[in-house]
């Protein structure tokens, strides 16, 4: 399988006083805020480091549920927080924090299955930095 996405950025300005707009094809960032402030302060819009850990929460959730189920599992819920530390001018570690229901799985199951979709999830494969994880099997 084979396909593209394209998400566009417009920015006005320095980088410090000027403002962007950020959208995606699916228009469910219709030029969203970008700002020095929502980058680096607290402010109402979004920045490069939020979409980044939208993105691998996204992509590893999804890659794990296909694990699962290739394991003869369904989850009742998986819930994955990615944490994404920027630090002199790179992102230099992802945390995922991992929660999940799942019927009939042991905790060693879980986690086997979860680490290896840190591994192999698209997002994991495209960044050039330290990811780690936690995992929590709840009932």
């Amino acid at each position: 399988m084979k396909f593209t996405r394209k998400a566009n950025a417009n920015w006005k300005g320095t980088g410090m006083e000027g403002t962007g707009k950020i959208s995606t094809q699916s228009t469910t960032l219709d030029n969203a805020q970008l700002s020095f402030k929502t980058r680096f302060a607290d402010g109402v819009g979004t920045n490069p480091e939020e979409l980044v850990a939208a993105a691998h929460s996204g992509c590893f959730t999804m890659q794990l549920s296909f694990l699962l189920n290739e394991g003869g599992f369904t989850a009742d819920d998986l819930n994955t927080e990615a944490t994404v530390t920027f630090e002199n001018g790179s992102i230099t570690l992802i945390h995922l924090d991992l929660k999940g229901k799942v019927p009939n799985i042991s905790a060693e199951e879980f986690e086997k299955t979860a680490n290896k979709a840190k591994e192999i999830c698209p997002i994991s494969k495209l960044l050039n930095t330290t990811i780690t994880l936690s995992v929590e099997l709840v009932s």
